[in-house]
């Protein structure tokens, strides 16, 4: 069986007003493939392919650092940009 990496979410920008409160600097930690408590799940909807591709060791191309990617959610006028990153054991 493939291992199953954790994957970090940090936000590392937000514009106008977050409807859940994210702000600069919160930070999750996506366990054993389980849904983080306390992130907006509009948000979520965005993270969740990017991290799974992440927890099984898959990659972007468009990343520099193969372990780390930004993704945004979906709320185009108040924007909340996210790090995910893999942590490696």
């Amino acid at each position: 069986m493939a291992e199953i990496y954790d994957v970090a979410v940090k936000v590392i920008s937000q514009q106008g007003h977050c409807a859940q409160g994210h702000k600069v600097g919160d930070e999750w930690v996506i366990k054993d493939y389980r849904t983080p408590t306390g992130i907006c799940m509009g948000a979520f909807d965005s993270i969740f392919p990017v991290a799974a591709v992440m927890a099984f060791d898959g990659k972007f191309p468009w990343s520099s650092d193969p372990d780390t990617t930004t993704v945004a959610c979906s709320d185009a006028e108040n924007p909340v940009v996210f790090e995910i990153k893999r942590l490696k054991k």
